[in-house]
């Protein structure tokens, strides 16, 4: 028998966003995103906010950047790019019910800021080596829809569930991580930590990225962080702070017991 009022996916999402230079390197190539979009363009959200999708869909993302001082810039400036050019279009053809798989769509959106940022490092001295990683998550109603490349993390927590990191880090210890081989202490002080098989950019032939999608409850949480929020904060905790913390106090704790990386970090609760 068919249920006569089947639950509605949630259709209100609040979000948090906050990027930090650290307590010890002087410029800051991390950066975070948060945008709005449907068939006609993509906007800018502040840093602090709450919506609906009745204005359309959302798309969150951190990204950290390496091989220069502005690559965290150029990474994320060609995201939107890249974003503005083929997400919009996705959404008038999902309402058209015509529109690939949002896993395809996110995996063309990777190849294409990939490619630019190769060519980047072809063409000019100063963005030779530039990469970037990237963490993404696009929010349709009731789903969120999401692509990875590098160590940046998206985690998961739902409501009234234990956190859950939805992505891989995309190097060896993370690889030694998942094999149980070394524990997350071990992970932490490995002298490869930072050495990663996959990102953007960075004279990288190969890029295939981790895709997935997550259904959505009013009440889940959602963490996009870098590397520097992960190294200040221990799981058990993040998991402890994702439950009512917004990205300013996950970002002022991370620094506090770390501050040794940029550090960026982006929180959407559904509701």
């Amino acid at each position: 028998m068919t249920d006569p009022n089947p639950p509605q996916p949630p259709n209100h999402l609040r979000w948090s966003g906050m990027t930090h230079p650290g307590r010890v390197r002087t410029n800051n190539e991390d950066t975070f995103l948060a945008l709005n979009f449907d068939a006609r363009e993509v906007r800018y959200l502040g840093k602090v906010g709450e919506s609906t999708h009745d204005a359309g869909d959302f798309v969150f993302a951190v990204s950290d950047g390496m091989g220069g001082a502005k690559s965290g810039e150029f990474a994320s400036r060609i995201a939107v790019n890249k974003i503005t050019q083929l997400l919009p279009k996705s959404f008038k053809q999902s309402a058209q019910q015509i529109t690939a798989g949002h896993s395809d769509v996110l995996v063309e959106l990777f190849s294409r800021i990939h490619a630019e940022l190769l060519q980047l490092g072809r063409c000019y001295d100063e963005c030779r080596g530039m990469g970037a990683t990237l963490s993404l998550g696009w929010f349709t109603p009731g789903w969120m829809h999401f692509a990875h490349v590098g160590d940046s993390r998206i985690y998961w927590l739902p409501k009234g569930g234990r956190m859950k990191q939805l992505t891989e880090d995309h190097s060896h210890v993370g690889w030694l991580r998942r094999q149980g081989r070394i524990n997350e202490r071990e992970a932490r002080t490995h002298p490869k930590r930072s050495m990663l098989n996959q990102v953007l950019g960075a004279g990288q032939q190969i890029m295939e990225p981790q895709t997935g999608s997550v259904g959505c409850e009013p009440g889940d949480r959602f963490l996009f962080c870098t590397d520097g929020v992960i190294d200040g904060i221990w799981d058990h905790a993040l998991a402890d702070m994702l439950v009512e913390s917004d990205a300013r106090a996950i970002i002022e704790h991370a620094v506090a017991e770390s501050g040794r990386d940029n550090a960026s970090a982006v929180v959407v609760e559904m509701a």
